[in-house]
């Protein structure tokens, strides 16, 4: 194996060999921990660490790396002290990530690593995030992505490639092709010869290298990084290396023929390196066993105080206290007031929120200067400029995922979805990465996400969906839907203000046909808070979007009933007060929504209503909601989906009761 020293000093290449080294040597600690029964898991990286730590000597200590479950290498290389690390393998509360995460799916601000989650693919998109805000902040700096050949097959590989590749990203993105994704030979991943042969397909550079020579991993990764600086563009890079060890140790490698591992054994990077500094009379056997010596001590002193500490007691109030960062207070409203339609109520709020907050980034199809598939960024290019005001390629996914990106840098970012129903291919970005990584090591997500939602204007089955309760569900998110133009700007400055991420539905229907006043300075309505729509004291509907409007159209239609009203706005976190109070104030209560019955938020509020108002009841909780079908196109159709066509026979066996 050739190693190019090139410009290196002697004293660096001693660092870089004890760099090398010191991974190793925990991995081999491990694996006696796991023998002795004293940790559960380890994923091996052994035979790996070239690639790991000799990208990260590369980079300068405050370029952000995004590294996968078999690098330690790069928390190592980052300085990380292994006592901690160790807690957080054990799941210790002393851990990065409180014993919330396992092994080295956490991340670090003050060693610029963002962790990773299981699903492998969604932080190729942070990275690009995080690019784009070095692009933004015009410095020189780079963000280092690592994937497997396997995740290579995932569909965010692709949308991260070619988000990064049009908007010009300074991203590397690194493969560490091993051979194996758990048991599946790449033959079984891939049809192409060489990975690195994807980078043409998106007008990027590629660079294949031996991933077992350290000297050549930091030599392209500097190269990579002066030529995505240079260029404003990303880097693909295919490090070849294998992995000498199972998936995780459970998994085994039978799977792997002897031979093969045999000839990658001849290929140890730690070993080769030490032959090549044994080579240059900077090693001898004396000093390495001298070096190992040293270090073998140093972890069994790190490990031995981290097993003696005890564990700390488990928390309810703690677990729940940090599923959001702090919101800020709300922000009252001032005169003047202008009546305004629903549409331009939200266009508003998003013009007043980008002059609020500088580093408020938005993304979407057709955004730019076409304004939006509804029009509701009109001229904001003009205003704002397209660095802010950013058209995106078809990849829900990876926007969601570069927004996360961007809110790592300091940044908000609103992403549109042209309709709600579109939000099903950036699903995973938004429920297992924007709404748990605060939960996980205190990374807040700083991101709106907007969706034209409902039916009523005749767009079919994947136009029309009211989906927020498949988001309800998620601890971390914020959901929120309003009903009247003041809300509808109240909501969506609130959003913005709110440092969580917040999907904020916005029903199409009501565009256009629904005006109110609203205050022409900045304000916000606090999300969490329902509103009292009208009080009456016979029965209660409490619903939320179009169902507000449709139970005032049927209080007028019928003035005999003394109908309490409450408007939920905010549908994750709910205001339970107000249910409650709502509950007191008739003893008798329709839940209405627009979303179909089975699995509806409206099951959950019946059933918080049967378990603590259960006294306040004079008749079983009633839900109208759609029909349990997708949205039809025709218009009779429709109207029959609706809940509204069933509300007037609901609140009648109400009544009745």
């Amino acid at each position: 194996m050739y190693f190019d020293r090139a410009h290196i000093s002697d004293e660096a290449l001693l660092t870089f060999y004890k760099t090398l080294l010191y991974p190793r040597l925990v991995e081999e600690k491990m694996l006696l921990l796991l023998r002795q029964g004293k940790i559960t898991k380890w994923f091996s990286g052994i035979g790996q660490e070239a690639i790991a730590v000799g990208a990260t000597l590369a980079l300068e200590a405050d370029e952000w790396i995004l590294p996968l479950h078999r690098n330690l290498g790069v928390f190592t290389a980052r300085q990380m002290p292994l006592q901690r690390l160790f807690h957080q393998w054990q799941g210790s509360s002393l851990g990065y990530s409180k014993g919330r995460e396992r092994s080295f799916h956490f991340g670090s601000r003050a060693h610029h690593i963002c962790g990773m989650i299981s699903h492998l693919g969604p932080q190729l998109s942070v990275a690009d995030g995080i690019a784009l805000a070095h692009k933004l902040n015009a410095e020189q700096k780079v963000s280092l992505v690592f994937t497997g050949e396997g995740g290579t097959s995932e569909g965010e590989f692709h949308e991260a490639l070619n988000v990064a590749s049009v908007w010009g990203l300074p991203v590397i993105f690194l493969i560490e092709n091993n051979g194996y994704g758990l048991s599946t030979p790449v033959s079984e991943q891939y049809h192409c010869e060489q990975l690195v042969q994807r980078a043409a397909g998106y007008g990027m550079r590629g660079m294949r290298i031996n991933g077992n020579n350290l000297l050549e991993v930091y030599h392209a990764v500097k190269e990579a990084k002066g030529y995505a600086l240079q260029e404003q563009q990303p880097v693909l890079i295919e490090a070849m290396t294998f992995r000498m060890r199972g998936h995780e140790e459970a998994s085994g490698t039978k799977y792997i023929p002897p031979a093969l591992l045999e000839e990658w054994a001849k290929e140890d990077p730690v070993k080769h390196f030490e032959s090549f500094l044994q080579y240059l009379h900077l090693l001898d056997d004396e000093r390495i066993n001298t070096i190992r010596e040293a270090i073998r001590q140093e972890i069994d002193r790190d490990i031995t105080t981290a097993l003696a500490e005890p564990a700390m007691p488990v928390s309810i109030a703690e677990e729940l206290n940090d599923i959001y960062a702090p919101a800020p207070p709300p922000v009252a409203a001032s005169a003047p007031v202008t009546e305004k339609r629903f549409i331009n109520a939200i266009s508003d709020g998003l013009r007043q929120a980008m002059e609020q907050h500088p580093n408020l980034v938005l993304m979407g199809q057709d955004i730019a200067e076409y304004g939006g598939a509804f029009k509701i960024t009109e001229g904001f290019t003009a205003q704002f400029g397209k660095e802010r005001v950013r058209n995106t390629p078809l990849c829900e996914s990876a926007i969601v995922g570069a927004g996360l990106g961007l809110s790592i840098m300091g940044y908000k970012s609103m992403i549109e979805m042209q309709f709600a129903d579109f939000v099903t291919c950036g699903f995973n970005q938004i429920v297992n990465n924007l709404a748990k990584i605060y939960y996980r090591w205190g990374q807040h997500a700083d991101v709106v996400i907007r969706l034209p939602a409902g039916a009523g204007v005749g767009a079919g089955p994947f136009h029309s969906q009211s989906n927020e309760a498949w988001f309800t569900h998620v601890p971390g998110l914020k959901v929120v839907y309003p009903s009247t133009p003041e809300d509808a700007k109240g909501l969506l400055l609130a959003a913005f203000a709110d440092p969580n991420p917040v999907l904020y539905f916005e029903h199409k229907a009501l565009y256009r046909s629904i005006s109110g006043p609203v205050p022409d300075s900045y304000y916000t309505t606090e999300i969490g808070k329902a509103r009292v729509v009208q009080e009456g004291d016979e029965i209660c509907i409490i619903t939320y979007g179009s169902g507000v409007h449709w139970a005032l159209e049927y209080v007028q239609q019928h003035p005999e009933l003394s109908v309490y009203i409450l408007d939920l706005r905010t549908l994750l976190p709910l205001d339970y007060d107000a249910i409650r109070i709502a509950v007191a104030a008739t003893g008798k209560v329709l839940v209405l929504h627009e979303d179909s019955l089975t699995g509806g938020l409206g099951g959950e509020i019946a059933a918080w209503i049967a378990q603590h108002c259960f006294q306040m009841l004079d008749a079983p909780v009633i839900r109208c909601a759609g029909l349990d079908t997708p949205v039809p196109f025709a218009a009779g159709l429709e109207k029959n989906f609706l809940a509204k066509t069933r509300l007037h026979r609901d609140v009648q066996q109400l009544v009745d009761y």
